[in-house]
């Protein structure tokens, strides 16, 4: 992306911002057994500022009064690691692409950042909760260690900014996530063209491959290809089974590109067909699928869409005898039908009232245990104006294009 989309996202922090404060945010650290870590695991928070895939950097952004001002801090050139790792980019190369003029060299960065504290008493961090149980994380240690030095520096915690300003994407932005969404779809085609009786990781491995040739620069999280009663726990990630003929396959997948992610799931016969069982139980997902999406719109919350989903269950199961009672609706669909999506599969997010703007999954699913059928459809949604646009319509789901594409393509 171009660097002005970066400057447009460091400006919403900005404006979120108080008025005499500084804000730091690094991209990751590297362990010692970091060396080759995937460079689309660098902070999401750091990419969003500036959009540079490289670990050990920080930004500071300071404002005071008009004066807003961002610094980047680099690794300076170093010929052994350059020969074992690569060389990091130079200043140059780092304001290319994220438009910060002000680019320093790391071991500056301390006691500029004790200077500027000095001058500014807010300080904001970017904190990662941990559970009660856990201990303090790099950050949270490294802010106990601020205020004891400096007792009189409020330490603000940046997520709530960072949640604000990522819950609506730019244009740029959404264009990424399109990417990834095509990208995914040629996977799904390259596992629906080699679709039989194997193993699910092999059948996973068809998708590898295809979104690696195709220009994927990473995996929105790790995939799901649960076949027969494997579906219905909903974060199988074994991939280990033998898929049998007769048995439906749930994958929940998807590639991410620069960064976003996009997040699809689709339901397919092992043996290209499904029987009549199946064929009703997924039409009720997918009319399901349909009906949130009629109703996805700038002003609703994901929870309202979902409880839609829910008495439409209520009605459908029981029209099928699965179900005598509303409250049973929970023994078969238990979890969420919508989660925002950008950076992160599950991104931060304000959970408000729906913006126009916002990425959100619309993934209703039906997992029946005793049958050994776990149905899952997902797709991407983005919040317009005056209602919703499905991100990924070119990605097959009515069951008589997967049965007709598997026909056809099977090799």
């Amino acid at each position: 992306m171009e660097s002005y989309v970066f400057k447009n996202n460091r400006e919403k922090i900005f404006d979120l911002m108080e008025d005499k404060s500084i804000l730091f945010v690094e991209s990751n650290k590297l362990g010692n057994d970091d060396i080759f870590k995937q460079s689309y695991n660098v902070n999401r928070n750091y990419y969003f500022l500036c959009g540079v895939f490289e670990f050990e950097n920080k930004i500071i952004l300071i404002k005071d009064g008009d004066k807003r001002i961002a610094r980047m801090y680099i690794n300076p050139y170093n010929e052994l690691k350059a020969k074992w790792t690569g060389a990091p980019l130079s200043k140059e190369e780092i304001t290319k692409i994220s438009g910060i003029e002000d680019v320093r060299y790391i071991p500056s960065y301390f006691r500029d950042l004790e200077t500027l504290i000095d001058t500014y008493n807010i300080l904001y961090l970017d904190i990662e909760p941990t559970g009660a149980t856990e201990e303090l994380n790099y950050m949270q240690l490294f802010a106990k260690r601020m205020k004891e030095r400096n007792p009189w520096v409020l330490v603000y915690n940046a997520r709530p900014l960072f949640t604000k300003a990522r819950t609506v994407k730019q244009k740029e932005e959404i264009d990424e996530m399109r990417k990834a969404i095509e990208i995914t779809k040629i996977g799904l085609e390259n596992i629906l063209s080699h679709i039989g009786p194997m193993y699910e990781y092999q059948l996973e491995s068809y998708f590898d491959q295809a979104i690696k040739f195709n220009g994927a620069t990473g995996y929105s999280f790790p995939t799901i290809a649960a076949s027969g009663v494997n579906a219905t726990c909903l974060h199988y990630q074994e991939n280990n089974s033998f898929a049998k003929d007769g048995d439906l396959i749930l994958f929940d997948l998807g590639a991410s590109y620069n960064m976003y992610c996009a997040d699809i799931s689709r339901t397919y016969p092992i043996n290209g067909k499904f029987s009549p069982r199946q064929k009703q139980l997924y039409n009720i997902v997918l009319n399901g699928q349909k009906y949130v999406f009629e109703n996805a719109k700038p002003g609703i919350t994901t929870k309202e869409l979902n409880q839609l989903l829910i008495g439409y269950f209520a009605k459908e199961l029981k029209a099928i005898g699965l179900i005598k009672e509303d409250s049973e609706v929970s023994k078969y669909y238990y979890h969420g039908v919508s989660h925002h999506m950008g950076l992160d599969c599950h991104d931060l997010c304000e959970y408000t009232p729906l913006k126009a703007g916002s990425i959100i999954s619309n993934e209703p699913g039906l997992y029946i245990k005793e049958e050994g059928i776990g149905i899952r459809i997902e797709d991407d949604v983005l919040i317009t104006e005056n209602g919703a646009e499905w991100l990924s319509p070119q990605i097959i789901k009515e069951v008589d294009d997967i049965e007709e594409f598997i026909r056809k393509n099977r090799k």
